[in-house]
């Protein structure tokens, strides 16, 4: 790694500490910000759910209340590290996302139950 990298990394925002996160999901009332899945209607929907830095850490996002969000695992996967001018904007491309990766998912299913049903 170069030396280069490592003071780029060291630039970035310092992990949640537990607490700091907490207050995040609690702020948010466990709800996913994008998808809006609530993380307290069960123990599976708890133990989905993330903070997530809007403007994400590798593009220098802040630890900064107003930087992040509750979010489930799978909404913070799809939005990954790509930068948009707001949340709303962020908002609508994970939601667009999801629904291109559950399209997808729907049509390989029908296909893996037909091969299944012919077999």
């Amino acid at each position: 790694m170069a030396l280069t990298d490592l003071v780029k990394m060291s630039r970035l925002a310092k992990p949640l500490t537990l607490e700091e996160g907490r207050k995040i999901l609690e702020r948010d009332k466990y709800r996913c910000q994008y998808c809006g899945l609530d993380g307290l209607a069960n123990f599976e929907n708890s133990l989905i759910m993330s903070v997530d830095f809007v403007l994400p850490r590798a593009r220098k996002g802040k630890k900064d209340a107003n930087n992040l969000v509750t979010a489930c695992r799978p909404c913070n996967l799809l939005k990954g590290r790509h930068v948009f001018a707001n949340f709303e904007q962020a908002k609508a491309y994970v939601l667009n996302r999801r629904e291109e990766v559950r399209r997808d998912w729907e049509l390989r299913a029908a296909r893996l139950r037909g091969k299944t049903a012919s077999a």
